[in-house]
């Protein structure tokens, strides 16, 4: 190149999964975090750095668009919390998170500490979701979307009574998720509600309870998929009256898949996610309560339903519902121990190796679902999602031909454990890079910090008519 065209970082000899085009062999320029070139291989470039990665595939970095962070899961206080969690993330190819902060005070109080603690210590770029709770928080909803760059905001359905006490958040009902789907519409949100109803529960599971049986089987016949689907089917029905946006977090059924898909079929406005446990684990999983999660682990019939709907396009995102407890919340009876489980760094190579690799689910699909429709979804595309020009350099590089054995007491998290221990995947994230910097090398992590907060001022619809420059899907669905 001439004089004054160097790049920082060249990343040659690779095959790159570039949008609408597949996998494509090609080297990447990169300046100043972003990527400036996508050439053929071999093109002449002076680079201050080159990462030669022939033979293996080049992704645009994940995005885990669901995990939580901190000791007690609902926010990240300290920079131990911050660490091992985000260096988990970049060991498995995830250079963006959007983590949950949970609380009944004002995000205005919370936001400067919660973003302090990241950006001084996070190995990734994130953003957040506020859990809505009180009437101040929903009172100051455009507020956090203007000012703070929070598009999203999770509702808990099932916190009724003292459901929630453990987080210290309040009972609410559904006049309140009303009131929340009716006032992000014309400010560019969505709702993630967490769909469960909570009065079924109550009536079944002292029945679960005495009928005994496997710790994973009892937990599911205490909320079986009716709790979560009808939950879904209402929450559903709410955004379509409303034409609000509505991201159905963690699909665990096909009864609740089927339930969304009725309703995304009049309502366009209707986002499903499902987690890898629920593609990869089931009630007949074996690990007792470290597979206690809610919604439950389901049937075998349930984990095939959903890998057809992440093959054929119904679900638009898988997200790990990374939670950071450590394992000895998990050693107790099933009533007792805690639920959720550390996944972050799996999320990746479990969907590359059982969905790619075993089931033939074409590669850019598994991209869109990992890190483009996240992207487009929460108001980071261009800048995140996808290999192009103009975009941040963040990257997983991936060798096909190297397998991984998964193994908690390896893994960053500060839960020391995985419900996938001894599970070997047909795939080794060998290189991350975040914003042009190579911050996981030949699999060892050698980057910490850096992280920057992402500011995204619209969600669901209103991200999607942004991205479009559909005007009049902007109207209709808000827009900031």
């Amino acid at each position: 190149m001439r004089a004054g065209h160097a790049v920082d970082l060249a990343v040659v000899n690779g095959r790159a999964v570039l949008p609408g085009q597949g996998t494509v062999e090609a080297d990447l320029w990169v300046r100043a975090g972003r990527i400036v070139g996508i050439v053929s291989p071999g093109t002449p470039v002076q680079a201050t750095d080159t990462l030669d990665v022939a033979g293996l595939t080049v992704l645009p970095g994940a995005i885990d668009a669901h995990i939580h962070m901190g000791s007690d899961i609902t926010m990240a206080k300290t920079h131990e919390e911050v660490t091992g969690e985000t260096a988990s993330a970049i060991a498995g190819g995830v250079t963006t998170v959007l983590a949950y902060l949970m609380s009944a005070q004002p995000y205005e109080d919370l936001f400067p500490d919660a973003v302090r603690v990241m950006e001084e210590h996070s190995a990734c770029d994130f953003g957040f979701h506020f859990c809505i709770g009180t009437q101040h928080q929903l009172d100051e909803l455009p507020a956090y979307v203007r000012d703070l760059g929070v598009s999203s905001f999770k509702f808990f359905m099932n916190f009724k009574g003292e459901e929630g006490k453990y987080l210290n958040l309040p009972s609410n009902d559904d006049g309140f998720l009303w009131q929340l789907l009716e006032r992000s519409v014309g400010i560019g949100a969505m709702v993630n509600p967490h769909a469960e109803n909570i009065e079924l529960v109550w009536h079944l599971r002292e029945a679960a309870r005495a009928a005994g049986g496997p710790d994973l089987v009892a937990w599911n016949n205490a909320r079986p998929p009716i709790v979560e689907a009808e939950a879904e089917a209402r929450a559903g029905m709410f955004a379509e009256v409303l034409d609000a946006s509505m991201y159905a977090v963690h699909c665990s059924s096909k009864l609740a898949l089927d339930a969304l898909r009725a309703r995304r079929a009049t309502h366009d406005g209707i986002f499903i996610e499902t987690c890898p446990h629920y593609l990869l684990l089931d009630q007949e999983a074996g690990i007792g309560t470290y597979g206690k999660v809610n919604p439950p682990l389901r049937t075998a019939a349930d984990r095939e339903a959903l890998w057809q709907a992440v093959a054929d396009g119904n679900v638009d995102v898988v997200g790990s519902d990374h939670v950071p407890r450590h394992k000895s919340a998990k050693e107790k009876d099933i009533w007792s121990a805690s639920a959720g489980f550390p996944g972050i760094e799996t999320l990746l190579p479990l969907l590359l190796s059982e969905g790619h690799v075993r089931r033939n689910i074409p590669l850019e699909r598994i991209v869109e679902v990992v890190a483009t429709r996240p992207a487009q979804l929460f108001g980071l595309a261009p800048r995140k999602g996808a290999i192009s020009v103009g975009a941040d350099a963040d990257l997983a590089i991936v060798d096909f031909g190297r397998a991984t054995t998964f193994s908690g007491p390896r893994m960053r998290s500060a839960a020391a454990y995985t419900p996938y221990e001894g599970l070997e995947v047909a795939v080794a994230i060998t290189h991350t890079i975040l914003g042009g910097r190579v911050v996981v090398r030949d699999g060892q992590v050698t980057g910490g910090g850096g992280g920057r907060y992402l500011h995204r001022s619209r969600s669901g619809r209103a991200a999607l008519a942004a991205l479009s420059g559909g005007a009049a899907e902007a109207r209709r669905g808000g827009g900031a």
